[in-house]
């Protein structure tokens, strides 16, 4: 093909709305053929950013929405006192967020397998994976469930108060049907992403959010059924999402390739599709529960409902960071998986770049942000102004942590959209827990800095993960992880392929 060929394209003369498939062809074999001049790399770079942004708008959308569902039942629930704030914060990081790991961990083999045979084509496969995964999921659900009702001892015997830890535990009950909503909508969500429905998703999530608010505050203020009524408006919120998006799946015209109907080939195969969604699991798992279990360390301190209510406001802006992050790095993943599975380790490797760019740029403005209302982030969370000034005192250092989560999320979404998900477990080990996070306890515990000192090995943690990613991304082999790819798409339905997915 000549330059000829190519220029129209790189030129930007292309007007339709949706880049078609053939583009990604082009663009590899203009990659492959000749040397790239640096005259070319920002027509490259606007049309890769087209793509992104396609996808990663509504994904973001998705991701902070879903993720706003939880900020506002805690911002209301904060409101009704600072036992409560410490109660509902401590049941959501360590119990809601111990089965949002597992079920967020679990759902990223869905956009790793149906990803990546959306790419190849294989259209079918996706709804039975789609349906493996939600079996799977209701299985975790089922076991997380005596967690969430016996709640308040595991609470009292990681450390916490016996006040605190009654109101955390009537908090986590009334979320136990919110575990189950979560257990379907999440690989749903997933499959739909995985085929580039992201639009739809978006609508449905923005809706379903207003309408929450909307109820949280009858329930908690006109209504006055405190923590309990909160949560279980939550989990309400959540089933309606459930059942909106299992909706679409079914009736829409979108799916109709990749959903033919319920399936008994769902439970065929569930074994070594299990052994992908645990090394999945494990991977997201080490990294959410790290920022977790900060948290509840901080509780651990002097003066531990000042402690927690300080550090667990901090988290929720940290978190809701992470969910633009996340909705970003689901496109990255949803591109770097359909490039692969398509053939095109080019066009992927250079996805990872464009992605990386775009989301440090970011990154300094919402660091930027952070550092500029210091003072109002607490505000709407408490009047207290106590946790107010601990809270003011801790925004450098979430700001350090916002600029990192700018790299970190799109390198793990990349390789997740990869496969890479046991190496990059056995990354979260080593950076997380074997030197994370003893630096924050020591810093924590032995020092004057207390919750400081806790955020400091936060950002120890993730800036050496980080580090070791892009080292690894920096060395992979493009070529072979397309051939990791083809294995993985050929036959999806059958055990051998999911064989091939956990070994490779």
């Amino acid at each position: 093909m000549g330059s000829a060929e190519y220029q129209p394209l790189l030129l930007g003369l292309d007007s339709h709305s949706r880049i078609p498939d053939l583009s990604s062809v082009v663009i590899e074999e203009f990659l492959e053929q000749r040397p790239v001049a640096v005259r070319w790399w920002p027509r490259l770079f606007a049309w890769e950013s087209r793509l992104l942004w396609l996808l990663s708008g509504s994904s973001i959308i998705v991701s902070v929405f879903n993720y706003m569902l939880s900020f506002v039942t805690l911002s209301f629930s904060g409101h009704l006192g600072a036992l409560e704030l410490a109660g509902a914060s401590i049941a959501s990081v360590g119990i809601q967020g111990l089965a949002y790991g597992i079920m967020l961990g679990m759902a990223s083999a869905v956009q790793t397998v149906c990803g990546q045979a959306y790419g190849a084509k294989k259209y079918s496969d996706m709804g039975i994976i789609c349906q493996r995964a939600i079996v799977l999921h209701v299985g975790a659900a089922v076991l997380l469930t005596f967690l969430y009702w016996f709640s308040g001892p595991v609470l009292i015997a990681v450390g916490q108060s016996e006040s605190i830890a009654e109101k955390g535990q009537v908090f986590a009950r009334g979320l136990i049907p919110q575990l189950y909503a979560f257990a379907i909508s999440c690989p749903m969500q997933r499959f739909l992403q995985a085929q580039n429905i992201v639009n739809p998703l978006a609508y449905m999530s923005v809706g379903v959010f207003l309408l929450h608010t909307l109820l949280t505050w009858v329930v908690v203020y006109i209504l006055d059924y405190g923590l309990i009524g909160a949560a279980l408006t939550l989990s309400f919120s959540w089933w309606l999402l459930a059942i909106i998006n299992g909706l679409y799946i079914v009736l829409s015209p979108s799916c109709k390739e990749t959903w033919n109907g319920l399936s008994i080939k769902a439970f065929k195969g569930i074994w070594p599709y299990f052994k992908l969604t645990v090394a999945s699991a494990i991977m997201l798992c080490l990294e959410i529960w790290y920022n977790q279990g900060l948290v509840l360390i901080s509780g651990l301190l002097s003066d531990p409902t000042v402690a927690l209510d300080s550090i667990s406001i901090c988290m929720n802006y940290l978190n809701w960071d992470m969910q633009f992050m996340l909705g970003l790095a689901a496109a990255a993943s949803v591109r770097v998986s359909n490039e692969l599975g398509a053939g095109h380790p080019r066009v992927a490797k250079f996805s990872v770049v464009v992605v990386t760019t775009t989301s440090v740029f970011i990154s300094i403005l919402f660091s930027a942000i952070v550092l500029i209302f210091r003072v109002g982030l607490s505000e709407l969370f408490t009047t207290d102004s106590e946790v107010i000034a601990a809270v003011s005192n801790l925004t450098p250092l979430l700001a350090t942590s916002v600029f990192f989560n700018g790299i970190q999320p799109i390198l793990s979404g990349v390789a997740i959209g990869s496969g890479w998900q046991a190496v990059v477990a056995y990354v979260n080990l080593a950076t997380y827990y074997i030197i994370g996070l003893p630096i924050g306890c020591v810093l924590g515990f032995k020092t004057s800095l207390g919750v400081a000192g806790i955020w400091w090995g936060l950002i120890i943690g993730v800036l050496l993960q980080t580090v070791t990613l892009i080292i690894l991304t920096a060395r992979t082999n493009w070529n072979a992880e397309v051939v990791k790819a083809a294995e993985r798409v050929k036959n999806s339905s059958n055990d051998e392929t999911l064989d091939l997915v956990t070994k490779a």
